[in-house]
């Protein structure tokens, strides 16, 4: 991972050998666009019955927006009885009302930010749910560690709070993951003090700086090393991880711009890959292509034989460019952090293996990206429908601004035709 800090944001870039398959733009803290894991005392302002949500002053110029179903609420708060699923939204909350909320989801686009009230404060080996419990392990630890953290829980779960155990906790002692837990109770009991403290709608709790909380969510036993550039950051990450996991405090390295020959992008080819990141035209290995372009509505990608023209036979061919195009759709998908509808027009194969083959490697190369992601079977036009979870606004919004004279569509109306 390069992390490279300038006056107005933080890059970080992940780098698996020399190839880029993530990279991040961590904006100087933000009051309203970076808010994402922040608590907030936040105000209903009104209620709409149709949309099943509400819209909440959380003191940034936008309104959030709270869904029916990321509310929680004690039964003494309701006008009726019966189970939550039952009551309808005016029932459960009404304008004016006063709420502690936390973002889920930054604002993209015109959406506002949206918010839920089931409050968790992310540690580094357990997660908080606070006033609940909630008790859970992670799916993606074997069967025999999650038993082992299963009997731990017991010990180490608060009396008034939930936890749930991340995968980093696999082959953590009790008392690593106990001293985890406690201070993320020491961190709940100073927000309920603020809280009771607000009279107006404001920020009570700020997640970590993206750099940091970055690493906190990734950083692991596979990572080679973290090279940083600024001092002041390379103090911070390394004090943090030093804190909550000192065997992996020496893989994080200062890297000094005033004795190295290159910037630290340059050196690791960062700034090349970024710029051909940001186009609409991708190059396979062998001479096919990709063209990415992005609508409202979903995101298209055609895959094209290009120069790429075989050897034996045009089927082989067809087959051996969407096997490759397969791997690198997959790859810019997270490299670009693109989200929501994705539809891939892979070019007509005939026999049904080979189909099935294609949609498998694109399932397979899509298991290494942490976003979840849901793929379904190539149709009989040669398209696969998908879908990627949106949590950030892109790695094209984040590098740009909309163009003032097209709007961004692209073209120019001749005023004179």
């Amino acid at each position: 991972m390069c992390v490279h800090s300038t006056k107005d944001a933080t890059h970080i870039a992940t780098l698996e050998g020399r190839t880029l398959v993530e990279y991040t733009v961590a904006k100087a803290a933000d009051e309203t666009s970076q808010i994402d894991g922040n608590i907030y005392v936040g105000r209903i302002q009104n209620v709409l019955p149709g949309m099943e949500l509400a819209f909440v002053d959380i003191g940034i110029p936008k309104n959030a927006v709270l869904y029916r179903a990321d509310i929680s609420l004690n039964d003494d708060d309701v006008e009726t009885t019966g189970r939550n699923n039952d009551r309808r939204i005016e029932q459960m909350i009404r304008s004016g009302q006063t709420i502690i909320c936390q973002v889920t989801k930054n604002a993209i686009g015109a959406k506002g930010a949206r918010l839920t009230q089931e409050v968790s404060l992310p540690g580094r080996f357990a997660v908080l749910v606070p006033n609940s419990n909630t008790i859970g392990i992670s799916k993606r630890l074997p069967d025999g560690e999650r038993r082992r953290l299963r009997r731990i829980i017991d010990e180490v779960k608060p009396e008034r709070h939930g936890i749930i155990i991340r995968t980093a906790a696999e082959g953590v002692s009790e008392a690593d993951l106990a001293r985890d837990v406690t201070s993320l109770c020491a961190k709940w009991d100073a927000i309920e003090a603020e809280v009771a403290k607000a009279s107006h709608p404001r920020l009570i709790y700020r997640d970590l700086d993206l750099a940091v909380r970055v690493l906190r969510e990734e950083l692991n036993e596979d990572y080679r090393g973290v090279l940083i550039d600024d001092p002041e950051l390379f103090d911070k990450v390394r004090e943090y991880v030093t804190a909550v996991n000192p065997e992996l405090a020496d893989r994080i390295e200062f890297y000094d711009r005033k004795t190295e020959d290159l910037p630290l992008f340059e050196r690791h080819f960062v700034h090349e890959q970024l710029h051909r990141a940001l186009d609409r035209k991708v190059f396979l290995p062998s001479g096919g292509s990709l063209i990415i372009e992005r609508t409202e509505a979903l995101t298209v990608i055609d895959v094209n034989t290009g120069k790429n023209v075989g050897t034996t036979n045009l089927e082989e061919t067809v087959f051996r460019n969407n096997l490759e195009a397969a791997e690198e759709v997959a790859r810019q998908l997270r490299l670009r952090d693109i989200g929501g509808i994705i539809v891939i027009d892979f070019i007509d194969m005939e026999p049904k293996a080979n189909r099935e083959a294609v949609a498998g490697a694109l399932r397979n190369a899509l298991s290494r990206d942490k976003t979840r992601t849901q793929v379904f079977d190539i149709s009989e036009l040669g398209l696969i429908e998908m879908t990627r979870k949106r949590v950030n606004e892109g790695l094209l919004e984040s590098v740009s601004s909309l163009c003032a004279v097209c709007d961004g569509r692209g073209f120019v109306i001749d005023a004179k035709l």
